[in-house]
């Protein structure tokens, strides 16, 4: 029995044991083979902000996607996503990742990566233009896998009016804390209410916005029962935000009406009025260099400077202020520079020094006006690293500003101000013989995108009275090329004002670079020019 149970066991066990050999030495294939893997899922996009083809986007709109799976962090970058604005125009910025959401999100900054990181700040989109978003194959899901291909959207942006008056509002009227330099240290709430009447404001540079005026300051000042040699008009002015550039606080101590607190905006060097009230009082021409005034007259009226100081700021005169003096202890004043005309433009400044106007802004803010924040440029001297107050009211105002004054279109030229004639004939010789269109290129007549140039190029150079070169205290240690739409509007000229005219400009170019043009070429240039 057992051997014949043995037997009839023997032939129904070798296919099983064929069976478990198989399995252990090849898988499931019937020929031994390994079996292929399931393939790994590329990632998709599955939603976009804002939507394809969508219009009337605010330009400072939020511009992201959505995937259907994780992302690695590391592969979203300015190459891998990217919003041209317009179609083409390749955007610097940074991308966020929200791994809990699986969103990335693009964010414009102005700054190159050459500048100080801090000068980073988001950047509202060109408005009024198609936009195209692209994120590219060489995003990769957390499996490695990557997009199958690019995924492209578009849509068309607005501007954006809030975020402009926003900003606005800063230029105007934000002192970003500095009233602790303007008041706690200098003191000039004091000098103001003791001897600061409209009259000597208004002589010294001050403005006044005649929209701010109620009717009954209007008619006051008309009649003359409002008082122009008081220094109490001047408080009842400062209290209606009616002084350019100057921000107050007046309240009534013991029964007087008493300046407490004081600090200066924006506004004060770069805005002025049309005069249309009365010379020094008008509407307000934001972005316009304030040439009258005089910054360093002010500042020296201070009791807490030394008289040494106060030699060196009453030396400026109107429409000149030295950038670095208090970082260098070098005095060579320069000319207030316009805040129009800007868009488009990088290298803000004469010597380039920021790639555009938020590092400008903050080391204004921080360093010039004494705002609440911190600036850092190791470029600069032996390094700029200058902390006002323990809170920072300069940064989050930074995107805001940039944008209002990014807005601010140069002004163009007054009909009548030139000859149409001979400007015609300065066209032929600034884009042939004179050379010029090789620097002043492009529709904003400036190659400062693409280079700067050394001093020795530059026609106000060596400097007078033997004062170091400006560019050798600087960042770059070079200057851009002037831009020149709405030149007409501020003379003097060069980044010192040694041009009084722009024939003087002309010029001085002519004598340095030989450029072999007659007296009446270079006035007919000059002429052109006046017309821009």
């Amino acid at each position: 029995m057992s051997r014949f149970m043995h037997k009839k066991w023997l032939p129904t066990a070798l296919p099983v044991a064929l069976v478990v050999g198989l399995t252990g030495c090849g898988g499931s294939s019937p020929h031994g083979q390994a079996a292929t893997p399931p393939p790994v899922p590329a990632p998709t996009v599955v939603s976009t902000t804002p939507a394809n083809a969508a219009t009337g986007v605010l330009n400072t709109a939020e511009v992201s996607a959505t995937f259907d799976q994780a992302i690695d962090p590391a592969t979203l970058k300015n190459a891998t996503f990217n919003v041209n604005c317009p179609a083409g125009a390749a955007a610097f910025g940074s991308v966020t990742y929200d791994a809990a959401t699986r969103k990335a999100t693009f964010v414009r900054i102005t700054e190159s990566p050459t500048n100080p990181p801090q000068s980073e700040v988001a950047e509202p989109m060109a408005a009024n233009v198609t936009c195209t978003a692209t994120i590219t194959t060489g995003v990769k899901g957390t499996n490695g896998a990557a997009l199958a291909t690019n995924y492209v959207w578009t849509f068309s942006t607005v501007t954006d009016t809030a975020f402009l008056d926003q900003g606005k509002q800063i230029f105007r009227f934000d002192t970003f804390g500095n009233e602790t330099t303007w008041t706690d240290t200098l003191h000039m709430n004091d000098v103001i209410a003791a001897a600061v009447d409209p009259t000597t404001a208004l002589a010294v540079g001050l403005k006044v916005d005649a929209e701010a005026l109620p009717p009954s300051v209007v008619a006051g000042i008309q009649d003359g029962s409002i008082s122009l040699t008081s220094p109490d008009t001047t408080l009842a002015l400062i209290g209606l935000d009616a002084v350019v550039g100057i921000k107050g606080t007046v309240e009534t101590v013991n029964g007087k009406s008493t300046l407490t607190r004081v600090g200066i905006t924006c506004a004060l060097c770069h805005s002025t009025v049309d005069n249309s009230f009365a010379p020094g009082i008008g509407k307000r021409l934001d972005g316009w260099p304030n040439r009258d005034l005089d910054p360093g007259l002010i500042i020296s009226l201070s009791p807490a400077l030394t008289q040494a100081q106060k030699a060196v700021y009453s030396s400026w005169g109107p429409g000149r202020y030295d950038p670095r003096y208090n970082i260098d202890g070098i005095n060579g004043p320069q000319v207030i520079s316009p805040a129009f005309g800007l868009q488009g433009i990088h290298k803000i400044i004469a010597t380039g020094d920021g790639d555009d106007l938020a590092y400008w802004n903050r080391y204004v803010a921080v360093t010039q006006m004494g705002g609440h924040g911190n600036f850092t440029d190791a470029r600069v001297g032996t390094g700029i690293d200058i902390t006002n107050g323990t809170d920072d009211l300069v940064t989050a105002k930074l995107p805001a500003l940039q944008a209002y004054q990014l807005s601010i279109a140069a002004p163009p030229a007054p009909a009548g101000s030139f000859d149409a004639a001979a400007a015609a004939r300065g066209k032929a010789l600034f884009e042939g013989k004179a050379g010029c269109i090789t620097c002043h290129s492009g529709p904003e007549f400036t190659d400062a995108n693409e280079r700067l140039h050394p001093a020795s190029d530059v026609a106000s150079e060596p400097e007078a009275a033997g004062v170091p070169s400006y560019a050798s205290r600087t960042a770059t240690k070079q200057y851009r090329t002037a831009p020149l739409k709405g030149v007409w509007q501020h003379p003097p000229y060069f980044h010192n004002g040694s041009a009084a005219t722009l024939d003087d400009v002309v010029a001085k170019y002519n004598a340095k670079q030989a450029l072999g043009l007659s007296s009446a070429e270079v006035a007919d240039v000059a002429q052109y020019v006046k017309s821009l």
